[in-house]
């Protein structure tokens, strides 16, 4: 009888721990009893967040602002522009075209540096000489046969403004004065400066049959500005509109020559590096320039001044004015 009853308790103990096996393994109830006999392994610290460090706001650059009244000048147009920030400093009629005289070889000088071989020998022709010597143009004293190459010449065009080297750089590049002409015209259009219009490579005063002047000859003070911006990120156009005198030695081929700078301010003004002056009649004392200080780089025009050294004391004015305004945050856009 016991052992009976002892084989039907080890019976049911087989059974009930087939039943409970699934669900000690399987089932959320049994996990917890588990739980409760197994050992506790030890909780795991979770990894401390890293909060990066936020980036400081940039405090803005202060620039040259705009305060009170601009210099008084004689000049009928003026122009300023803040080269570093594009910012307009002075705009007194930058939009009026009108005469431009002399710095007309601006434009010139940057046709011959960016289409024309600089060691190219030019011949100076009769019709080059003429140009000064019978209209009372200023002249780089050209003798007729000299052969100078075209490096050299571009001094004798921007220093002493020579109108017979603007047409001997004419003649050797274009062919002819007229061709040159048009390609300054296309050139200016590919600037975008829509408000300036040659009708010659010097800016002699031109006339219409009659004796009229002829009006088609015109720029703005803002075009020049624009011009001279583009021509002064070229090195040599920049190195020869900074040149107070340039000597030419005679050689076999041409004479001695030495040009000395129109532009009084690069001998009287700190910081002056260029750019072009110009004078006629019509035009009136013409000037573009361009100056640094304390880091501030400036490129202004002035057109119709009184005179001849107007132009100068009108443009020093401008800058003494510019380069001591405030230095403020730029405001926001």
């Amino acid at each position: 009888m016991r052992r009976r009853i002892l084989i039907v308790f080890l019976v049911v103990l087989g059974i009930s721990i087939l039943i409970l096996t699934p669900i000690v393994a399987f089932t959320p109830w049994g996990a917890n009893l588990l739980g409760g006999v197994a050992q506790i392994s030890p909780a795991v610290s979770p990894s401390p967040i890293h909060t990066p460090t936020p980036t400081p706001t940039p405090i803005p650059t202060p620039v040259l602002t705009v305060e009170g009244k601009p210099a008084t000048v004689t000049a009928q147009a003026v122009f300023l522009l803040d080269e570093d920030t594009g910012n307009i400093l002075e705009d007194l009629n930058g939009e009026n075209p009108m005469p431009m005289a002399s710095t007309t070889k601006i434009m010139t000088a940057l046709i011959a540096i960016q289409t024309a071989d600089l060691k190219m020998v030019v011949t100076i022709n009769r019709e080059a000489y003429d140009e000064a010597a019978l209209h009372d143009g200023t002249s780089a004293g050209l003798v007729i046969g000299d052969q100078i190459t075209l490096k050299d010449l571009l001094y004798g065009l921007m220093l002493p403004s020579g109108d017979d080297a603007a047409i001997a750089i004419a003649d050797a590049i274009g062919g002819s004065t007229d061709n040159f002409v048009n390609m300054m015209n296309l050139f200016a259009h590919h600037l975008q400066l829509y408000q300036t219009h040659f009708l010659n490579p010097d800016g002699l005063t031109a006339y219409e049959t009659g004796g009229k002047v002829n009006p088609d000859h015109y720029t703005t003070a803002r075009d020049l500005v624009r011009l001279a911006d583009y021509a002064m990120k070229i090195r040599l156009f920049a190195e020869i509109v900074k040149t107070q005198e340039y000597t030419l030695a005679p050689a076999a081929h041409h004479h001695g020559y030495t040009w000395d700078n129109t532009n009084d301010l690069l001998r009287t003004y700190t910081g002056m590096t260029g750019v072009k002056t110009g004078w006629t009649p019509e035009a009136g004392g013409c000037l573009v320039f361009s100056a640094t200080h304390a880091g501030h780089h400036l490129i202004g025009a002035i057109l119709h001044s009184i005179d001849k050294p107007h132009r100068f004391s009108d443009a020093k004015a401008v800058l003494d004015w510019a380069f001591g305004l405030p230095l403020r945050p730029p405001a926001a856009e």
